[in-house]
């Protein structure tokens, strides 16, 4: 596989020296955190910041993943990377690739993937955390960017797979709030329709226990296109309220 090299970043890391897959590799810095170890290799991430701009930079060593596709195996980031590229080329906002590339090298399976740190951007978390201080219309607007997201990925046919408030990024502009993804890995085709939309929006909900009844009207008119009291929109609410409290009762 010929390596990944996004060419808006090309002459920066060229610069550092960081554009080929053996100085990504040996590149020394402190991780974020510890290292993923359950597959019987290793995946750590770590921050770079080159002149001003913000990257992560995550590596990995015989940490596979497997499919009816690849029985075998592959790194996971080949699959992210796969679908951070089909998120781009269908117009779902999500994060981007900087570089990703792999190699066979003394019994190991390595894989580099980096991409460019969302440091303008707030994860829907921290939002929530501070739900109550928000100004209605930051609430109103946060609703109306998560469901605009997922009518955008959804339009798409895909299925995030984790749409959860910690894979959500959102930033305030004038024209309203953006919203973007990211941890595609789970991300498949949508197949069953109506299903498999309730079934990536739930959790959302789940999590965003703060959210009221009036709230969850905000964010599936935005998703839906509907009015907030619409027929269609409570055919929603329902499957989606009874789908929370199968799970919540398991």
């Amino acid at each position: 596989m010929t390596d990944y090299l996004a060419s808006a970043d090309q002459a920066l890391l060229k610069r550092h020296g960081l554009s080929d897959f053996e100085a990504l590799w040996a590149l020394q810095l402190e991780a974020v955190d510890e290292p993923n170890t359950g597959r019987g290799g290793f995946s750590s991430v770590f921050r770079l910041e080159l002149e001003g701009k913000g990257y992560y930079l995550k590596r990995q060593s015989n940490y596979f993943t497997r499919s009816l596709h690849r029985p075998f195996g592959e790194p996971t980031f080949a699959r992210e990377f796969r679908n951070i590229s089909r998120y781009q080329k269908l117009g779902i906002p999500a994060l981007q690739a900087v570089f990703y590339g792999e190699r066979k090298q003394a019994g190991q399976h390595r894989a580099v993937l980096m991409t460019r740190a969302l440091d303008e951007w707030t994860d829907l978390d921290r939002l929530l955390a501070q739900w109550p201080q928000l100004a209605p219309a930051q609430r109103h607007g946060i609703l109306q960017g998560c469901g605009q997201l997922a009518r955008t990925l959804h339009a798409a046919g895909q299925m995030h797979g984790c749409f959860y408030p910690k894979h959500i990024f959102l930033r305030e502009r004038r024209e309203g709030w953006q919203a973007q993804l990211i941890d595609l890995e789970k991300t498949r085709p949508l197949l069953f329709g109506m299903r498999d939309r309730v079934k990536d929006l739930e959790p959302l909900l789940r999590r965003a226990s703060i959210w009221t009844e009036a709230d969850i009207r905000v964010l599936l008119a935005a998703y839906l296109a509907q009015p907030e009291g619409s027929a269609v929109l409570d055919t929603w609410l329902q499957r989606l309220t009874q789908r929370r409290r199968h799970k919540e009762g398991r």
